[in-house]
């Protein structure tokens, strides 16, 4: 028999698909044949180039903050409203900005680590928790989160992006523990260095030092992380439940 990553007649809805990893996966999960939300906050010219390029009869631009639970509720409503379903929702909306721990504003340090919380844990969280509702009435369906690297080492310069990142993988986790008695999948990305528009801000001394650790001596790209998702998505991952897949040319070995 044939591997297959036929997702035809799949309903998939993507957080933060109008640029990056999220919009390569979305790409990706539409070649395969799956219905595809394509989930924006400010980026609306991007996202409907996405679905101009799918094609309107099987993908929506849905425009939503994750940050904000009201809107994330009525993203699940209007992917529900256009596809009727979803079967697979991949968590990658998501933030991160210089917050170091020599900050002298206590303030702004505060808003980072809730800005940074907000959205990368419970935009993720509440999301997941309304698409289960529609996994649980289908059958079953599958939560895959994108985490990161940061998940798994101490960050100086970005510590509250990195703890949730972790909070993220713990996410992972309870959700396969909790909900597999739904025959909900739970499974998690954690790309290494990937080059994307939010890694271009780093300082040029800060890559240089990654990609000295990384074994296959380069950055990985936004399709290295999507067919990565892809593979998760489809039936041939069918058995893999609360485990993390390292995306990362190996920088965890060092």
């Amino acid at each position: 028999m044939q591997p297959s990553l036929d997702l035809t007649g799949k309903s998939v809805l993507i957080t933060g698909a109008s640029r990056g990893i999220g919009r390569e996966a979305a790409l990706r999960m539409a070649e395969a044949g799956a219905n595809v939300g394509v989930n924006y906050v400010r980026s609306e010219r991007a996202a409907r180039e996405i679905v101009g390029g799918i094609g309107e009869s099987r993908a929506a631009a849905i425009r939503a903050d994750l940050a904000d639970p009201a809107q994330v509720e009525s993203m699940i409503e209007s992917m529900l409203q256009r596809f009727g379903r979803i079967d697979v929702l991949v968590n990658n909306a998501a933030t991160y900005e210089m917050n170091r721990f020599d900050e002298p504003d206590y303030a702004a340090w505060q808003r980072g680590w809730q800005r940074t919380f907000a959205l990368n844990v419970f935009g993720a969280a509440n999301a997941a928790f309304l698409a289960m509702r529609s996994m649980r009435a289908s059958g079953g369906g599958k939560i895959i989160n994108v985490a990161s690297r940061a998940a798994f080492r101490g960050e100086t310069e970005f510590a509250d992006y990195g703890a949730s990142k972790a909070a993220l993988v713990n996410l992972t986790i309870s959700i396969a523990r909790a909900c597999a008695r739904d025959n909900i999948i739970a499974t998690c990305v954690a790309p290494g260095f990937i080059e994307t528009a939010m890694t271009e801000v780093l300082p040029a001394e800060f890559k240089e030092n990654i990609l000295k650790n990384i074994p296959l001596a380069r950055p990985g790209s936004e399709a290295d992380v999507a067919h990565a998702v892809r593979f998760l998505a489809s039936e041939e991952a069918g058995y893999i439940t609360g485990h993390v897949l390292n995306v990362n040319g190996g920088i965890l070995m060092g």
